[in-house]
């Protein structure tokens, strides 16, 4: 069965890497820019559309203040990205705003970042598939009729890339990324060239037409209202910024200088992108509406159910370069492709942040550890369902999926940047040196005004989008926060209940005749109780044995052995490829052709929980262990089990079902079995 499902495993994500190439998996700047800024500078795709789809609730004279809200974007952005250049400096482990929020504000304020963090990620899939595929429909009539599954089918395409490894899925995306980009500027310099040197009036496809206003004359609060709605939603195009701040580890040293370059450049380039397009749509007068089959005026009468509105880039393109022409096709085609990839800048963000809370020991241990290529695996594989099932739920509209995003990256925003004021707080009060504190006094500056900046587009986006769908994203939070507290509390229980006393038990010592293989992970108690265990039982050798996969554990664990001098032997044995069940395999294959006649008796400590839920965090590779090694002549494998706490509830649970009467029986009395009589004869 292994063989089977290896094969095409292998077809789809490549032959699988050693730990020691993990180097060479790290990204240049060239290619970790497509690969983490990917999501805010495809935004520039619709930002500029959600920002005028607002405003047309006012009707087209509301235009006017687009421009005005272009610059508060414009501001914004550069404010969130110099404050994140303070972050990849301070924290260049990867932590990104969980571990600012942790390190300053405590672990609830950075396990809310977390899980505004996750949610993000998640819809960031979500809303750009969305987007791309409408975006393809435009152009493919059947994306359109069957929107759901394309969608969805683009996501399980975008994950297989994804687990083929983070370099390669980034040679993927650069070329269209850097297409999408070079044709924007085109568009820009090409249009602002006709406007303001030949003279030239440019008209996109929808300029003669008339917006019905929904709400006509607004002034005073409701107009103050409607602008802050429109900035809230124009705010799309800084998604995915903090997702540089938590890959620093995956760039090339200097990994802090390079990300903090990185930052730069995606910070000029979507900024200029975004407000170009703007300045080019109010240029050409193009029209967009929330309803544009009612609201949509074309000589005096509806456009109707049957019109396609298209996006505000798509226009624009039109405009300036001519509907059909090649320029146009190109940077329709770029549009629409690099918003299918800008999912990846989640793909890149969720599972290493995924990885960082499971060492943490708030999500399970599987989300820690890397696959075959390399990757995060199993944080690539939960993003996916995450996003397939929101995709569905949804319909795959992006109207209905931006109404949630946002919320999540600005709460990340705020907390760590008040993080990082109390970090420079913190450092200030003991630096002695003149230039240095001059150093930290203007970088806490920077985090100060992003941290009020963004605190005041926090309040304005849930008070302006929470009826619209934001109140679906904050549930998402505390649905995750809730899970990951349950998860870290579980796991602290298990850690306190099964620590090894320093004061060796007297079962641990005692000597004994004993030959057996004891597998160990870590020294604690359901390991001593194993190895005492083993002693007890008549063979000729004993001896433990461990998988290395982590250098560090490793030597922690063979320190710690040497430090309680047990004596047993200790044998580890290295496995490149992180792999626990075959080095084993291996070994005790390799014991039985020493010698055939001989037994080879394995034991494996095993943790006994009382509740189904707890079966998934647990005993995992046990299971794998046991089901190839009882297939294997000769072996015999041994279960060492050790009780949790919760399996006593577990045991109560069954006494209780097992003295449980059904209704009436106490009246009708216990069923008793009788002799059978014998036939009669006669």
């Amino acid at each position: 069965m292994s063989k089977l499902t290896d094969l095409p495993k292998r077809i789809l994500i490549g032959r699988a890497l050693r730990s020691d190439k993990l180097g060479e998996t790290l990204l240049p700047k060239r290619i970790a820019l497509p690969v983490f800024a990917s999501d805010p500078l495809s935004s520039v795709a619709y930002a500029p559309g959600e920002v005028l789809l607002v405003l047309s609730v006012a009707g087209v004279s509301a235009y006017h203040f687009s421009p005005w809200i272009a610059l508060a974007v414009v501001v914004l952005m550069f404010t969130v990205v110099a404050s994140y250049r303070q972050n990849v400096h301070a924290y260049p482990s990867g932590g990104g705003d969980y571990e600012v929020a942790t390190t300053n504000l405590g672990p609830k304020a950075g396990l809310t970042v977390a899980s505004a963090l996750l949610v993000d990620y998640v819809l960031t899939v979500a809303v750009s598939i969305a987007s791309g595929v409408e975006n393809l429909g435009s152009a493919i009539p059947f994306v359109v009729e069957h929107k759901t599954a394309c969608a969805i089918a683009a996501i399980v395409l975008l994950t297989v890339m994804n687990l083929r490894g983070v370099k390669e899925s980034g040679k993927l995306f650069a070329i269209p990324t850097y297409l999408f980009v070079a044709g924007v500027f085109i568009m820009i310099i090409w249009g602002a060239f006709r406007g303001l040197v030949l003279g030239e009036t440019m008209h996109a496809p929808t300029s003669g037409f008339e917006i019905k206003a929904e709400h006509e004359g607004l002034a005073g609060f409701a107009l103050v209202f409607l602008l802050l709605r429109a900035f809230s939603s124009g705010c799309a195009a800084l998604t995915g910024v903090e997702a540089i701040s938590n890959g620093v580890p995956a760039f090339r040293k200097p990994k802090s200088k390079n990300a903090a370059t990185t930052l730069a450049m995606m910070g000029l380039l979507a900024v200029t992108m975004f407000c170009g397009i703007i300045a080019l749509a109010m240029a050409t007068d193009v029209k967009m509406a929330e309803n544009p089959a009612t609201d949509l005026i074309n000589k005096g009468v509806p456009v109707g159910s049957g019109f396609v509105q298209d996006p505000v880039i798509s226009q624009v393109a039109a405009a300036v370069f001519g509907e059909g022409t090649f320029l146009f096709i190109v940077l329709a085609g770029a549009t629409a492709l690099v918003l299918f990839l800008a999912a990846n800048t989640a793909y890149n963000g969720f599972p290493l942040l995924g990885s960082i809370l499971a060492q943490d020991r708030y999500l399970p241990r599987q989300l820690h550890t890397r696959g075959d290529r390399l990757a995060f695996s199993n944080g690539i594989v939960l993003l996916a369902g995450a996003a397939i099932l929101l995709t569905w739920v949804y319909g795959a509209d992006s109207t209905r999926l931006i109404q949630l995003y946002i919320v999540g990256v600005f709460v990340s925003f705020t907390l760590s940047q008040i993080g990082m004021v109390r970090h420079w707080n913190r450092h200030l009060a003991t630096e002695k040196d003149p230039a240095k504190r001059r150093h930290m006094m203007r970088s806490r500056a920077i985090n100060t005004f992003g941290a009020f900046f963004t605190g005041l587009v926090l309040v304005v986006v849930l008070a302006t989008k929470f009826t619209h769908g934001a109140w679906v994203a904050l549930l998402g939070m505390v649905i995750f926060f809730g899970t990951m507290s349950a998860i870290r509390r579980h796991y602290d229980r298990v850690a306190e209940e099964i620590a090894a006393e320093e004061t060796p038990l007297d079962e641990t010592m005692r000597p004994s005749r004993v030959h057996s293989i004891v597998l160990v992970s870590k020294l604690h108690r359901p390991t001593l109780r194993a190895l005492a265990y083993a002693k007890l039982i008549r063979s000729d050798r004993l001896e433990a044995l461990s998988i290395s996969v982590d250098a560090a554990e490793t030597k922690a664990l063979r320190e710690d052995w040497e430090r309680r001098g047990i004596d047993i032997p200790l044998k580890i044995l290295d496995s490149p490829y992180r792999e626990v069940t075959r080095p084993v395999i291996d070994y005790v294959k390799g014991l039985r052709r020493e010698s055939p006649r001989d037994v080879v008796s394995v034991y494996i400590p095993e943790y006994v929980v009382g509740h189904w839920y707890e079966h998934l965090l647990h005993n995992q590779s046990a299971l794998r262990l046991k089901g190839r090694l009882l297939f294997t002549p000769g072996v015999m494998v041994t279960s060492v089990p050790y009780q949790l706490e919760s399996s006593e509830a577990a045991k109560k649970r069954a006494r209780k079902r097992a003295e449980w009467n059904a209704p009436g029986s106490v009246r009708r009395g216990p069923v008793e079995r009788r002799p059978k009589e014998p036939a009669n004869k006669g």
